[in-house]
């Protein structure tokens, strides 16, 4: 392992070996643990702010700071990131959550990370520093490397620096926590939110026991119109629970943080459509497998047991259509399923890595 504490280690390392995998907070351990004969590079102490201000919306930090403290850095000025990045008390990293592609269920009403990056610096597979983006909300200057990066697995780089945009906290939050008896019910309620004029923050569904699911949408604004609003859901849901204060913290703290996948078990990111809810539970009920649909449906969350390897997921995904990212689990390949864009990324590849120094995981 080597320990990164400036760009120009990075620089030096990169030039001084054969395969290098950037590391971060290692909160996703299946993105963490390089194969035999790659050197992991620990980017942990490469952290801190660089450029906040308030004013703009905007700040830049190294690659290597927590989430958490960026968040702490934010609360204390109004403001937060809405893709709501998570596994952040996991210790999870602003290079880490850009490079995993990674977004929590405030996705759904502002965007995920990639809405919300305006800028990088990177070390490509030469050792050469490159920035992509810029350090403010308008700019279109050439090519959108920034967008590159998301989910890139630092196949094409090591990042070292980022810019974000942010947004005003809310003042308060409200959660409309709805139990239906079958699943049909539940997507059911869930596309008559998704499809209703609503400002809802986060829309999530969760399978539970028997066939059954719970609807759960969250609501942020003034808290003497919160209510009222809560109201109009509980309407289109046939009723519900509503859920303020430590209640709704705790309740997303769990989608977030992933409280809910039990220890040693696998976790997938699936991206889908609402529509395909029903069709993938049919097809993951004989793994015993917990699931959340976070976004309004557009992602799921798989976690699979320790008896279930990730090839058999694999093998469920790859005639479906669908794709999966392994984030927790044993180390190797990671992204599982169909395949799509290969031809692009191998030619991205080529351009930000030649000598193949920066391993594909997958």
């Amino acid at each position: 392992m080597i320990h990164i504490e400036s760009i120009e280690d990075v620089q030096r390392a990169m030039r001084a070996c054969a395969h290098v995998l950037p590391r971060g907070g290692g909160s996703k351990p299946a993105l963490s643990v390089p194969p035999p004969d790659v050197e992991e590079l620990d980017l942990s102490n490469l952290k801190g702010v660089v450029e906040y201000n308030p004013g703009e919306y905007t700040f830049t930090a190294r690659a290597g700071t927590r989430i958490d403290e960026v968040q702490a850095l934010l609360a204390g000025h109004g403001q937060y990131l809405p893709f709501d990045p998570p596994l952040a008390e996991h210790g999870a990293t602003l290079g880490g959550t850009l490079a995993a592609g990674l977004s929590g269920p405030g996705r759904y009403r502002y965007g995920g990370v990639r809405d919300f990056i305006l800028g990088v610096r990177l070390v490509d597979g030469t050792g050469q520093l490159v920035r992509g983006g810029g350090k403010v909300v308008k700019n279109a200057a050439g090519f959108d490397i920034p967008k590159l990066m998301v989910g890139s697995l630092g196949r094409f780089g090591v990042l070292v620096e980022l810019t974000f945009k942010v947004f005003p906290q809310a003042d308060a939050f409200t959660t409309v926590r709805q139990p239906c008896a079958k699943l049909e019910s539940a997507v059911a309620a869930l596309e008559r939110v998704y499809l209703a004029r609503l400002d809802v923050d986060s829309l999530d569904l969760m399978p539970g026991e028997g066939g059954s699911a719970t609807v759960w949408v969250r609501l942020a604004g003034m808290p003497g119109v919160l209510h009222a609003r809560a109201e109009r859901v509980r309407a289109l849901l046939g009723g519900g629970d509503v859920l303020d204060g430590t209640d709704d913290f705790l309740a997303w703290r769990e989608a977030r943080e992933f409280t809910w996948v039990p220890p040693g078990w696998t976790l997938v990111k699936v991206p889908l459509t609402p529509g395909r809810i029903a069709g993938l539970e049919a097809i993951l009920d004989p793994l015993q497998a917990q699931r959340r649909y976070s976004g309004g449906g557009n992602v799921a969350w798989v976690a699979l047991p320790d008896t279930v390897p990730a090839q058999r997921l694999d093998g469920i995904l790859l005639p479906a259509g669908l794709a999966g990212l392994i984030l927790f689990g044993p180390a190797g390949k990671v992204r599982i399923g169909a395949r799509e864009n290969e031809v692009f990324e191998r030619r991205v590849k080529a351009v930000f890595d030649p000598a193949g120094r920066l391993p594909d995981l997958a």
